[in-house]
């Protein structure tokens, strides 16, 4: 029988602002509002990224910790996922977030040359970051946005820096990354079933990419992503209204696919997780 699909919604990203689109929440208020409602509309996963007031990107404790408290009371079995991205950040603050002991968080095993900067992840910083989180009870989500990442991941697993089974998300159609193709996907899957048959894993595609990506996902018997971080509009013709119109889009495409949509209680059993605190 085909396992549910775990439908995560990464709500604000690094990037998007709301000159882009009204629609992307900053404010921690904002983030717990658009996290509800795409929990209603059926995700079991929210990806954070936290805003300074003017829109910038922060690492802020206090932050995270203001959004996963308000996400757990708003929306109490959900997966919280934190981003520790060191994209447009002080990379000595990336893993400040970790001692709130968030459900999962990602993690990228290798470093990345966009087309402007660089996204940084030397091997001192992965074992750290990797090591706090087996020390937290904090599952990774292991970012592959190249190949040599797909490797370097099962190394540090083998090392114990990041705890097995790993829950694995290919990243498709970043500049300077790996390319938006199929057989790109199709290579690294097979790749990923042999290096670590027992992960889990999702592709994403960036902007119009994204429905894709999540087909692709849906019938190799993987997981998938919305949100306004990967894509802030709709279709061609206009801007998402929200992030949940995004996920209620996904929902029905995982429907439509042959898919059942994962609760989050069914989400947490998957990625071995702990129960939530849903009552």
């Amino acid at each position: 029988m085909t396992s549910p699909a775990i439908l995560t919604v990464a709500i604000t990203g690094s990037v998007p602002q709301k000159a882009d689109n009204p629609a992307v929440p900053i404010t921690p208020t904002e983030q717990i509002e658009a996290v509800r409602e795409c929990y209603d509309a059926g995700a079991a996963v929210a990806h954070i990224h936290v805003r300074n007031p003017d829109g910038s990107v922060s690492a802020s404790p206090d932050l995270f910790a203001e959004v996963q408290e308000g996400v757990r009371e708003a929306c109490p079995d959900m997966i919280v996922q934190f981003s520790t991205s060191g994209r447009r950040q002080d990379q000595a603050r990336r893993s400040d977030c970790l001692v709130l002991r968030p459900d999962m968080a990602s993690l990228a095993t290798g470093t990345l040359n966009f087309v402007h900067g660089t996204y940084e992840n030397d091997p001192d910083l992965i074992r750290e970051m990797g090591t706090q989180m087996v020390q937290n009870d904090i599952k990774p989500e292991v970012e592959i946005f190249d190949l040599s990442h797909l490797y370097s991941a099962v190394r540090y697993a083998n090392e114990g820096v990041i705890a097995n089974p790993m829950h694995v998300q290919f990243v498709l159609g970043m500049p300077g990354g790996l390319p938006f193709r199929r057989e790109v996907f199709e290579f690294l899957l097979s790749e990923l079933r042999v290096a670590a048959p027992d992960a889990t894993w999702g592709v994403m595609g960036i902007g119009k990419d994204q429905l894709t990506a999540n087909r692709w996902s849906l019938r190799e018997g993987g997981h998938v992503r919305t949100g306004l971080e990967d894509n802030i509009r709709f279709d061609a013709s206009r801007l998402a209204s929200s992030n949940a119109e995004l996920v209620a889009r996904l929902a029905k495409t995982i429907a439509e696919e042959g898919r059942g949509l994962a609760t989050p209680a069914e989400a947490r059993r998957i990625l071995g997780l702990k129960p939530g605190n849903k009552t």
